[in-house]
């Protein structure tokens, strides 16, 4: 039996994993923010003393990366593949940053850090068969933090706070290299939307209050998973269609 080309089997064996990566993304998400190691053999020892499995995690990244899977299927060369890998390997670092923001307002430079060296990886790869998309890239990159960096910066200057942390500014600079410039644009606008519609939310549900801080790293990642599993012209008419109140047909 075949879904998208592909065969069952590799559906199931991608479950299988999602689920372990679920665990190994429970743990990061205790350690990093104590600055301890992620990969230690402190892993086996508590999880064979004290196993708590995180239900909802494990089973949230497995039906993710079967969606990835389905999206992108099965190519026949490692190139052909690298999106479905680079986005197998983001997927639980999003989920870490998810997290961890939203219980601690923080994203661990450690963590934002390495989605920015395995970006680069991949800049390099997909450069060996095509120079344009490792510039495209790069330029993500630089477009990325720089248009949170200039929001930050413009925050200070108007309100005299940050309008959002530099750890958000770093995790869209890494961004950028997964996604080039074009598709790091649609993710900050769709961040932007999806932040003002859900504070709304918060605020008038009084989950927050409106003189509380409310963490920005959440809303990049749920932008970034919908820019993943929904095509870039699809995306880019409906925000046209929102931001010019229905009024562009296109």
């Amino acid at each position: 039996m075949y879904f998208n080309d592909v065969h069952v089997a590799y559906y199931v064996i991608v479950a299988i994993l999602g689920l372990f990566v679920g665990i190994v993304v429970d743990w990061a998400n205790k350690r990093l923010p104590e600055y301890k190691k992620v990969i230690s053999t402190e892993f086996f020892k508590e999880n064979k003393k004290l196993f708590k499995p995180n239900y909802i995690l494990m089973i949230l990244t497995s039906a993710i990366y079967i969606g990835l899977l389905y999206r992108f299927g099965i190519k026949e060369t490692l190139i052909a593949n690298l999106d479905l890998i680079k986005f197998l390997i983001l997927t639980p670092m999003l989920l870490s940053v998810f997290v961890i923001d939203y219980r601690l307002t923080i994203i661990p430079n450690r963590l934002n850090l390495t989605m920015f060296e395995i970006g680069l990886i991949f800049t390099f790869l997909y450069g060996l068969s095509n120079v344009a998309i490792s510039i495209n890239m790069l330029l993500g990159m630089l477009a990325g933090g720089g248009i949170f960096l200039a929001i930050t910066l413009l925050g200070g200057l108007v309100y005299g706070k940050e309008a959002m942390g530099l750890g958000d500014v770093k995790l869209m600079g890494a961004l950028g290299l997964f996604f080039g410039l074009s598709n790091i644009i649609i993710i900050a606008l769709v961040s932007f939307l999806i932040g003002a519609i859900l504070s709304i939310v918060l605020i008038a549900t009084k989950v927050k209050s409106a003189s509380e801080y409310i963490p920005f790293g959440p809303f990049i990642v749920i932008a970034t998973f919908i820019s993943i599993f929904i095509p870039y012209e699809l995306l880019l008419g409906v925000l046209f269609k929102i931001f010019t109140l229905g009024l562009y047909k296109g």
